[in-house]
């Protein structure tokens, strides 16, 4: 029997990157990168990623960071919140992500409980990230109070995103998922900005914080902004990406724009694949060895 497998040939469960000519060089995004596009006024991308097929994806259409969010909690382990999720969940998540995203940054998000305690822990939750996930930063959530553990990070050679307004992991003490940063308050969410960027954050994630607001921060900040619901003046958007491509039911959050509607591919698809094998007509001869 001949051990050549045809060029056409593919792995019957999927492998990796086909087998062809080298792959021409990509330049990754550095931190660095982030900062010149603020400066030019070019816009950032973030999408969050929990597999390699979405990373895959989004990193060739040119998707500039990859967030392995805590949101994998609610979006890919079947919890209610993000709070349950923990790090020894995250990190395989966050290696399929980090081994197949060739040009994007991969973010690893520190979930609850694994870096409130102390800049110590946080450190030593960071650097799991990044020395057994290869995640190429991490993003933690909290504002002026979490200063110390970005300093400690930051200093310790783990790039940090911060997360201000709106922090999910603090749902419960902020009262559900409410707006950050209306009339009097928006004073804090300044200082919050202000205090992430002292201390060495190299970006900021704005959520659900007031237009305005959003807009002031950009401007005063020399970091990049994010935003998510956070309106259109941030250097960049997040979004998750089971909301943004239709994998989610019912009513979305206002700051989300569908751009597919892959469930109802999916859906069909499903269907269509019991009907033919209900009926006997998969598989059929050309599917035979």
């Amino acid at each position: 029997m001949s051990t050549n497998t045809s060029a056409e040939e593919t792995a019957p469960y999927g492998s990796g990157p086909a087998a062809g000519a080298p792959a021409k060089p990509v330049r990754k995004v550095r931190t660095h990168h982030l900062r010149e596009m603020k400066q030019r006024g070019d816009k950032i991308t973030m999408l969050t990623s929990y597999d390699m097929y979405s990373a895959q994806i989004f990193d060739e259409a040119g998707v500039d960071l990859l967030l392995v969010g805590d949101s994998a909690s609610n979006n890919v382990l079947g919890n209610e919140t993000s709070l349950p999720v923990t790090v020894d969940e995250l990190l395989p998540l966050t290696r399929a992500v980090s081994r197949s995203a060739k040009r994007a940054m991969v973010v690893g998000d520190l979930p609850f409980g694994s870096y409130q305690a102390s800049p110590e822990q946080g450190y030593l939750t960071a650097v799991r990230f990044m020395k057994e996930a290869g995640a190429h930063c991490v993003k933690l959530e909290g504002g002026a109070e979490m200063a110390p553990v970005i300093k400690k990070l930051t200093e310790g050679g783990v790039p940090v995103i911060a997360h201000i307004g709106f922090t999910p992991q603090s749902e419960h003490v902020l009262g559900g998922y409410r707006v950050q940063g209306r009339g009097e308050t928006s004073d804090r969410i300044i200082a919050d900005a202000k205090a992430v960027q002292e201390a060495g954050a190299f970006a900021v994630v704005m959520e659900m914080v007031p237009g305005d607001v959003a807009a002031q921060i950009t401007k005063e900040l020399d970091i990049p902004t994010i935003g998510i619901g956070a309106g259109p003046d941030c250097d960049g958007q997040v979004l998750v990406w089971q909301d943004a491509f239709g994998m989610r039911d019912g009513k979305m959050a206002r700051f989300v724009k569908q751009y597919a509607d892959l469930k109802s591919v999916l859906s069909e698809g499903a269907e269509a694949y019991v009907s033919d094998v209900k009926g006997s007509t998969f598989p059929a001869p050309e599917h035979t060895f």
